[in-house]
């Protein structure tokens, strides 16, 4: 829509983002936690909202935190791509002039608190796992016999660390250039990892999730590392190679750089036991391992960063 002066409203979406949701089920003495924090975002013909501050088409921020909450108790939350395509479907049903909906949920993991060496851990006793972030994605477009879903699932802020199996080496060189090779070296990273279903019928998600998490772990560890690149390609490769419904994953992995310490002014040697860890700048390894009939990817990348 133009105002006749040339200037036109572009790209736009609006909803409600980062709302927390702790899903408590207590339908056995052994309760269970969903602990989930969901944003929302709306798409379509939402011009004269901007142009003309016309709100009859906009479905209220407040009433997609509603429905988020409400849906938690409705629909439940058996995994958080299964809720969030809920949460999606719904909102083009409750906003007309939506053409697509996008709903993304970053899931924080509990375990169950040990004690006195119980097996299973705690009954309704919930301590919080590290870092590490399960996330997802879920765009819905269209209605009906044409309505189409696309799931990208994750992890984030999976912390890990290798004392050895990594080297760099042989790489190019210019006026510049002081970092000194390494054949033996730490290698630690903070990874983010995203991967696009092909479709997700028959797919228990909980357990595809940990299955990919263990997919690229296994990977990490008994790769030969001669760059943070190679390692990366070797956990695609073995996700890809698990599980035939997955098209594409991608990773984001910042070079988490342990420098061996100079103990020479103390008389000390330092074979490889003491690092400064240092925090920034660092490298910034990112890559897609895909399929190569993996098919196009239609809205499932959009507003989600293509890497990071």
């Amino acid at each position: 829509m133009t105002d006749g002066d040339g200037i036109v409203l572009g790209t736009n979406q609006y909803g409600k983002a980062e709302n927390r949701v702790v899903r408590v089920y207590r339908d056995t003495p052994r309760h269970r936690i969903r602990d989930l924090n969901v944003s929302t975002a709306l798409r379509g013909d939402f011009a004269a909202a901007h142009t003309d501050g016309d709100q009859r088409d906009i479905l209220p921020t407040d009433t997609q935190k509603n429905t988020v909450f409400a849906y938690a108790k409705e629909v439940g939350v058996s995994s958080p791509e299964e809720y969030a395509v809920a949460l999606a479907t719904r909102f083009l049903v409750a906003a007309p002039r939506a053409t697509g909906a996008q709903v993304s949920v970053h899931e924080y993991v509990w375990d169950r608190v040990e004690v006195d060496g119980q097996p299973g851990g705690h009954d309704h006793s919930f301590v919080r796992r590290g870092t590490e972030t399960r996330t997802c994605v879920v765009t819905v477009e269209g209605r009906g016999a044409d309505q189409l879903v696309w799931v990208v699932s994750g992890l984030q802020d999976l912390l890990v660390l290798k004392t050895t199996g990594s080297e760099f080496r042989g790489y190019l060189r210019d006026g510049y250039t002081t970092l000194e090779e390494v054949d033996d070296r730490v290698m630690a990273t903070s990874l983010t990892a995203r991967w696009r279903w092909s479709g997700t019928d028959g797919v228990d998600l909980d357990a595809a999730y940990a299955s990919v998490r263990q997919q690229c772990l296994a990977a990490y560890a008994t790769t030969y590392s001669r760059a943070l690149q190679e390692t990366l390609y070797a956990m695609g490769r073995a996700v890809l190679g698990t599980h035939p419904q997955i098209a594409e994953i991608r990773f984001s992995a910042p070079n988490k750089h342990h420098v061996l310490c100079d103990l020479g002014p103390f008389g000390l040697t330092n074979d490889g036991e003491v690092f400064h860890a240092a925090d920034r700048p660092y490298g910034l390894i990112e890559a897609t391992v895909t399929r190569e009939d993996a098919g196009d990817p239609g809205e499932a990348w959009t507003a989600v960063p293509a890497f990071a």
